[in-house]
């Protein structure tokens, strides 16, 4: 066995065995962030909700261990209310039912949850803008607020489940959707160095765009390092559903610009632009998320490339692994120190988050060739 492998297999061993023990308490939960050691759980319309038994669904594929899949079946159960109940639904339909329902469909068949996710996939395709061509983002969710005109990055992740719903139904309708989505971001979101906008603002009438927003980042300009990984995912799994090179080689300019502004140990900052002290915050679920997404894109691009997007991503999880890592801290619930949430509005910083330790788990599920992923 190679050192390489030593550490990876430990990597997942001491994952699996804390998602164990976290699962005593947690339950059919939804988990967003960790305070005072211990996972606040959220309602079930919350976007992180699909993380956690999207995670559990990961490690019951490698495992078997059918505890895991139990409570996986029942957080997805609890989700059918805020699906049949419409009103708390938004952009992030992806997050939420490609991580239960898809989950499900692909490692058992259950056509209850492949109908689930269908009817995901028509709400989500219901919120696409054709004159911007853009998936709407959020609801007005305060009196007076208005977000039909608001696309952001992140959604770059959710169009997978159009993807998926094209190819389960083979109506490319939903294809077609994503697809449109995608060439919005590559025209309007992918900053010539590779950096990326958070929220582009259209003119929900005519598909004008109108103003572009640092959301969770710094400022307009900068670089939020969670967006960033957000499109090289993003990005590469558009290409792995459609072929199309202008989202592998947009993929490869977001990537080349992650990599080559990490810091001496590889995990990324909250931000790649920002000024004094709020810089010095890390960001360990843009990494992790990157590193899943770097993984995928290794697999895509010639033998040259491929080794620079995974050995960036190995280089990543180790630190992950060696430097964030709550091993041996049995009051820490959290798998990965040092998460940002959203800088901004002072929400969650400096934290475990439950997409960190969702995407570290499947980072290594893609080395370990310990599939499948539910984006695909």
């Amino acid at each position: 066995m190679t050192a390489k492998q030593t550490w990876i297999d430990e990597a997942w061993s001491k994952a699996l065995e804390k998602t164990r023990s976290n699962s005593r308490r947690i339950g059919a939960g939804f988990p967003h962030a960790s305070q005072g050691g211990q996972y606040v759980l959220e309602g079930p319309n919350w976007w992180t909700a699909g993380f956690w038994p999207g995670m559990l669904w990961q490690l019951y594929a490698e495992s078997g261990d059918e505890s895991l899949k139990a409570i996986a079946e029942e957080c997805e159960q609890r989700l059918d209310e805020v699906l049949d109940g419409y009103v708390k639904l938004d952009h992030d339909l992806g997050f939420m039912w490609l991580l239960t329902s898809v989950a499900n469909f692909k490692l058992t068949g259950n056509e209850a949850s492949r109908i689930r996710a269908l009817k995901a996939a028509n709400y989500l395709a219901a919120r696409f803008n054709l004159k911007g061509r853009y998936i709407r983002a959020w609801n007005p969710w305060r009196e007076g607020e208005d977000n039909s005109g608001i696309a952001i990055i992140d959604c770059c992740m959710n169009t997978s489940l159009l993807f998926w719903a094209s190819r389960v139904t083979g109506d490319p309708r939903y294809r077609h959707i994503a697809e449109a989505h995608m060439d919005t971001v590559l025209e309007h979101f992918i900053r010539p160095d590779g950096s990326v906008y958070h929220i582009v603002s259209f003119n929900p009438e005519t598909g004008e765009v109108t103003e572009k927003l640092g959301g969770q980042g710094y400022a307009p300009e900068s670089a939020w390092s969670r967006g960033t990984a957000w499109a090289i995912y993003g990005l590469a799994l558009a290409y792995h559903h459609s072929g199309k090179q202008d989202y592998l080689h947009a993929a490869q300019q977001v990537a080349n610009f992650f990599l080559t502004r990490l810091p001496e140990d590889h995990v990324p900052h909250w931000d790649f632009r920002t000024s004094g002290a709020t810089g010095d915050l890390r960001d360990t679920s843009a990494g992790a998320c990157a590193a899943s997404g770097l993984l995928l894109l290794a697999g895509q691009v010639n033998a040259s490339d491929s080794n620079v997007y995974r050995n960036g991503a190995m280089k990543i999880l180790e630190s992950l692994y060696r430097n964030y890592g709550t091993w041996g801290n049995a009051n820490e619930e959290g798998l990965l120190l040092h998460g940002t949430s959203n800088y901004p509005e002072n929400r969650n910083i400096d934290v475990p988050l439950i997409y960190g330790d969702f995407f570290y788990v499947e980072a290594l599920a893609r080395v370990k060739e310990a599939g499948p992923f539910y984006w695909e």
